[in-house]
């Protein structure tokens, strides 16, 4: 019986998401608000990616992080949100094995990108605070780009080890995935070989993309409470908290949201309130950070104002 449910799964080409609920009176009005929250997401990050490059005077190396946090919000909707929609309205929700592999890369991808982008805009939080004098020299174009770059080499890496083990597992014959996307933890579920390594590759790999990041982030912000508290004037301190806030909501709800869904036991929180809690970091972190920058951020409601009123007066 073990050799036969090998070889029907060795010959797996497709996956079924289950999507978010099987109640057919939910399905239409599911499917427009989250279309609502995709265009929000798509405007929001696509209209903040060209307000800072059409603004010269948001050329800076906080900008230059932000508008590849945006970039990257862009895409990571785009590789969850379609299929989302399409679970609401097709009969069999179905992907190819190689496109859910392929889903799975991306996903991994934007999200570790995500987790290292954050940690990168923390420490340029933490040298404009505490080193000042020093900041243009420090965060220099070259040394932004460094950083850009082992942002996306963690993310590529990160990716590459989780999609590179899955592509090894031997599945079963059952191909219903209880997702809404082709995550780890649900594809580890239709199993039928050994995942020893699979789960020694998430401990490990986890433990980096989400443990450097969260050191660097405590840290940065450790020393830049620190710096805030040995300011004596009022303003001062307003003002250097906040540079911060905006930064400050972000982190906590990506890396908030994504502990609440997978550092609790599956006992606590099984599959099914793990699929809708994950929503709120696939979905609506990347919908809520333009908004959170756009309307907290003071350099940015300027920028807008200015390139509104070009367009107004031509």
């Amino acid at each position: 019986m073990r050799m036969a449910a090998e070889n029907s799964s060795s010959s797996m080409t497709e996956f079924i998401l289950a999507g978010l609920t099987n109640q057919p009176g939910l399905q239409i009005p599911l499917f427009f608000l989250f279309l609502g929250f995709y265009m929000v997401t798509v405007v929001g990050n696509l209209g903040l990616i060209t307000l800072i490059g059409l603004n010269s005077h948001l050329h800076t190396s906080m900008y230059f992080f932000l508008y590849n946090l945006s970039f990257i919000d862009f895409c990571y909707s785009n590789v969850i949100t379609p299929k989302i929609l399409m679970s609401f309205v097709s009969k069999k929700n179905s992907i190819s094995y190689a496109g859910c592999m392929t889903q799975l890369f991306f996903f991994l991808f934007f999200v570790v990108s995500e987790s290292f982008i954050l940690s990168a805009m923390a420490y340029d939080r933490y040298v404009a605070i505490c080193n000042p004098l020093l900041y243009r020299v420090t965060m220099s174009p070259q040394v932004c780009l460094l950083l850009l770059l082992g942002v996306y080499g963690m993310g590529f890496a990160g990716a590459m080890a989780h999609t590179a083990c899955m592509m090894g597992v031997t599945f079963c014959a059952n191909n219903v995935v209880n997702h809404y996307m082709c995550d780890i933890l649900p594809l580890l579920e239709h199993a039928c070989s050994s995942t020893c390594v699979n789960q020694l590759v998430v401990f490990v790999v986890v433990g980096i993309d989400i443990g450097m990041p969260t050191v660097t982030i405590f840290i940065s912000y450790a020393l830049i409470l620190s710096s805030i508290l040995h300011i004596h004037s009022t303003k001062g301190r307003s003002k250097a908290f906040s540079t911060c806030s905006s930064h400050i909501i972000a982190v906590s709800l990506f890396f908030g949201s994504g502990a609440f869904t997978y550092l609790k036991p599956s006992s606590i929180l099984p599959m099914n309130q793990g699929k809708v809690s994950s929503l709120f970091y696939t979905t609506v972190v990347p919908m809520l950070n333009p908004l959170i920058y756009s309307l907290r951020n003071k350099d940015v409601k300027v920028a807008l104002k200015k390139i509104l009123n070009k367009y107004s007066f031509s």
